[in-house]
């Protein structure tokens, strides 16, 4: 089980400052096949591209909720549902192990792929560990590795300690007043 395929297909895109890592077909293309998920030669389409995006961001809204952020994780749900359908996700049994795995080709199949480790994360419990930062300008999807699984912020440097500084703000001006 790859969770970090997970995390890395999240976190294609950037939010502070905004930047799109799957800015076009062509780079859809180029990040699944340097992760294995697509072989070479395989095209990709703006429509790809698109699905690709959504099943992006269905798997962050999945990792808010988790996280205690507010999200619909029944619409994710439900995207999510669609592209394993698009990709004929299926269960391979083999001696010894059972995995999931597309019947479609190219990046429907891809996706099946990342769905179906979503899927293997969910079946040996890593999903649980699996965070979306609770800054609302990141979102950055990351692996908690915290003992009682309460850590909330991509980065204590960054996002956490911007939020501890805003939440001292806040209460030292509210008691000046």
């Amino acid at each position: 089980m790859n969770s970090a395929h997970i995390t890395d297909f999240v976190n294609t895109v950037d939010l502070r400052p905004y930047a799109e890592g799957l800015s076009s077909p062509e780079a859809l293309g180029e990040w699944l096949r340097e992760r294995g998920l697509l072989a070479a030669g395989e095209p990709v389409t703006k429509r790809d591209l698109d699905e690709a995006i959504q099943v992006r961001e269905a798997i962050r809204a999945l990792l808010a909720a988790q996280s205690g952020l507010p999200a619909d994780s029944n619409k994710a749900s439900l995207t999510l549902d669609q592209a394993a359908k698009r990709a004929r996700l299926r269960v391979r049994v083999s001696a010894g192990a059972a995995y999931p795995e597309p019947e479609a080709p190219g990046v429907r199949g891809a996706l099946g792929r990342l769905i179906g480790e979503l899927a293997l994360a969910q079946a040996d419990g890593t999903w649980k560990t699996l965070r979306a930062c609770r800054a609302d300008d990141c979102r950055w999807a990351f692996q908690d590795t915290t003992k009682n699984h309460s850590r909330a912020w991509c980065s204590m440097d960054s996002c956490g300690n911007r939020e501890k500084a805003r939440s001292y703000r806040e209460r030292h001006l509210g008691h000046g007043a």
